[in-house]
């Protein structure tokens, strides 16, 4: 599993998707601005791409010719999603760091870059992949349906929590107001967003597992 991950990683991906993360991450220095829309970006750019990639290189037929298992298949491209997420995640992360040295005196309206607002990005990036994976791996060639599936699931998440945030004063104060000053708060509010990352990605990975065993690849 480990070659067909470095595969994707070296072949598959384009190189210029390792550094879009960085770019755009340097976003999160907009002050005041909407900064789940970083994040987005790679639902936005980097899956439709690096998708898109994997099909006009006819991967799913070359990687079915090596002497590995479909759930490996799967766990291995599985896993390149998680690791571009998380580059994106870092990158904005530190970027957002940077932003509360800078402005940290500035009211925010939207969420602001606390470890709150990271735990909120984790479940926006677990609903992309609850809907996203399992829908590709109805054909494992098909992206794009799948895609906008996952792209609106996130949005919505996204959109609600953060309009939850705006009219809710009690939620404002944990992610804008007092709250960001609790650590225990903060941490426990990332933490929740990190265990809810991996057990909605799980789910969507054993779905797919399921149904790419069902695939007849030509």
């Amino acid at each position: 599993m480990y070659n067909l991950v470095m595969k994707d990683l070296k072949l598959g991906i384009n190189p210029l998707f390792f550094l879009v993360p960085v770019v755009l991450g340097a976003l999160m220095l907009i002050p005041g601005w909407l900064y789940f829309i970083v994040l987005l970006y790679f639902c936005w750019i980097t899956v439709p791409n690096t998708f898109g990639q994997f099909r006009s290189q006819n991967d799913l037929m070359f990687t079915s010719m090596m002497p590995v298992t479909k759930t490996d298949m799967v766990k291995a491209r599985v896993l390149v999603i998680v690791i571009l997420e998380m580059l994106h995640m870092l990158m904005a992360i530190i970027f957002g760091i940077i932003n509360i040295r800078l402005y940290g005196e500035i009211p925010n309206v939207f969420f602001g870059p606390y470890p709150g607002f990271w735990g909120l990005c984790f479940v926006m990036y677990a609903v992309f992949n609850v809907f996203f994976i399992p829908m590709y791996y109805k054909t494992a060639y098909k992206f794009g349906g799948a895609a906008l599936a996952g792209i609106f699931g996130a949005m919505v998440f996204a959109g609600l929590a953060q309009w939850i945030g705006i009219q809710n004063s009690y939620v404002s104060d944990m992610f804008n107001g007092s709250g960001v000053h609790n650590v225990a708060l903060q941490a426990s509010l990332m933490i929740a967003g990190i265990v809810i990352f991996i057990g909605l990605t799980m789910i969507a990975y054993r779905i797919a597992v399921k149904r790419f065993h069902k695939v007849e690849i030509q």
